[in-house]
């Protein structure tokens, strides 16, 4: 039998536990006769004292069908499984225990521009992008779950769909569907990174999709899981010589269902509606509102939910959506916006795409380690989060960016040290703070908790020799000066009033000025 986040189940006539927020699943043999994934269905009711919930299951192959919870609350819970599947009804009952001391729950939105557990603990965004990473062999997977436990991030932003882009033009480990790709051998270079997807050499079912593929992705969301990293699933996207982009809106909601049934359970999953929405041509503004209502309307725990741009943002004051999930409009300046989109958008700034540490011949994937902490720093004091990407070239030609695998940059353990400030902040999160004594260009500080009680100052790019505050005289504010590149904390000391603080004249520091109130 199956086990995931719960004892072994045995027809469903057996009581077991599961942790709070993790994996309760059921397995099942039914009908196979006709089209499972079409023609017969699979959902059961899971009641317990504080909630109950309906969810779909999916099937998953070789007469099997499975259908996963994820309990809220502790405690005991009923469910009863039914549909089209099987000739009976089964039901049964599981005990839900407490979270151990790393399950904090799903993300949600918090105090409206920021993110929180679940269970109350406050979750600083440090994302980073590895689009096709689970597409990749198993080894390289392993290489990449190795690397990212190694390092800060705790959300990867990646694809179900095979992604074609320069940097990585293989052939997936698997395919999303039953089909035939079609042949590219015989493509030129030039005619292979323009190749249409809608080449009538693709030929899938978009009615029967292949089981190992999203096996997959469920393995690497588990894994993710356990590191503590949140999976945000990109749902569609452009870069396509398959065809995918292209499906119609019958197949897209049939897709839309059976992910949604595998994966929405798991409590560290994110939706990206899509990656660059904006290049998928054939696609409309009433075709995106129509998949998020299909995504809002079959999700039962509503997950965190966004749609990335490319070159012109979308509508993120839409009800539908619960953060704005940014690429870079000007690659130098995007951080700056951070303050304006948050007043515009009234929702949490997660720039998910500023450019990339590297050295490839794009000027997105370019950027030295320098601008990509300076452009997380720029956006964590203007009250957003940023995300980070690395491009570097390697003999073994595989780019972080793309295929996963190694980390080689050098922006990482600056990025965990920014993490490590962030999760000293007072309350849930950085506003942005209107001091005029700082510059002209106030959102260059930032405040956090009580205004007045603390506040974090970032120089960027410039490297003044001293800065001069002024605060309430009848107060004390313990100063410290941070090398956000060198990683170190200078304290001041105590001071009160009008006051001068000298700095080394470099670049990329910061000022933290906090109340004393002992």
């Amino acid at each position: 039998m199956y086990k995931r986040g719960c004892e072994v189940i045995e027809q469903n006539k057996k009581v077991t536990k599961v942790e709070k927020w993790d994996v309760f699943e059921l397995v099942l043999k039914g009908r196979r006769d006709k089209n499972p994934y079409v023609d017969y269905d699979i959902f059961g009711t899971f009641h317990g004292a504080q909630e109950c919930k309906k969810v779909d299951g999916f099937y998953d192959g070789d007469g099997t069908y499975r259908i996963r919870f994820m309990p809220s609350f502790e405690g005991k819970y009923d469910y009863v499984i039914g549909g089209s599947f099987g000739e009976e009804s089964y039901s049964g009952s599981f005990e839900v225990i407490p979270a151990v001391k790393e399950n904090h729950g799903p993300v949600r939105v918090a105090s409206k521009y920021h993110f929180t557990y679940e269970d109350g603990t406050p979750y600083y965004c440090l994302g980073t992008t590895c689009y096709a990473w689970t597409h990749q062999p198993v080894s390289m997977q392993k290489t990449t779950l190795a690397s990212l436990e190694s390092s800060p991030f705790n959300k990867i932003r990646f694809c179900i769909f095979p992604k074609h882009y320069d940097y990585n033009l293989y052939e997936p480990l698997t395919y999303p569907y039953e089909g035939i790709p079609c042949d590219i051998s015989a493509l030129s270079k030039e005619n292979f990174l323009e190749y249409k997807p809608s080449n009538p050499e693709n030929q899938w079912d978009y009615t029967t999709f292949r089981p190992e593929h999203f096996r997959i992705l469920e393995n690497r969301i588990a894994d993710l899981k356990e590191l503590g990293i949140e999976a945000d699933l990109i749902l569609m996207h452009p870069y396509d010589r398959w065809g995918f982009s292209e499906m119609d809106m019958d197949s897209a909601k049939l897709y839309l269902k059976y992910v949604i049934a595998r994966f929405s359970a798991y409590r560290n999953v994110w939706w990206s509606l899509a990656n660059e929405y904006d290049l998928c041509e054939k696609k409309t503004m009433k075709d995106w509102e129509e998949y998020a209502d299909t995504l809002c309307s079959l999700d039962p725990y509503q997950r965190l939910r966004s749609i990335h741009n490319c070159k012109t943002l979308y509508d993120f004051t839409r009800p539908w959506i619960t953060h704005c999930s940014i690429q870079r409009t000007e690659i130098y300046l995007s951080a700056a916006n951070t303050k304006a989109w948050r007043e515009r958008y009234g929702k949490p700034v997660v720039l998910d795409e500023v450019g990339y540490e590297g050295n490839i011949n794009y000027s997105w994937g370019n950027l030295t380690a320098q601008e990509m902490v300076r452009l997380f720093w720029t956006a964590a004091v203007r009250g957003g989060y940023c995300g980070h990407g690395e491009t570097y070239m390697n003999e073994k030609d595989k780019l972080w960016w793309s295929q996963g695998g190694i980390l080689y940059g050098e922006s990482a353990p600056r990025l965990q040290f920014l993490h490590s400030i962030l999760c000293e902040v007072p309350g849930l999160g950085l506003e942005p703070a209107d001091i005029k004594k700082w510059e002209e260009n106030s959102a260059t500080a930032a405040h956090a908790g009580y205004r007045g009680k603390y506040y974090l100052f970032y120089t960027g790019h410039t490297r003044p020799s001293f800065k001069e505050f002024e605060f309430e005289p009848e107060k004390r504010y313990q100063v410290e000066v941070i090398d956000t590149w060198n990683m170190t904390i200078d304290n001041k000391g105590i001071y009160t009033g009008k006051f001068y603080i000298s700095l080394p004249s470099l670049e990329y520091m910061a000022i933290r000025i906090q109340e004393v109130t002992e």
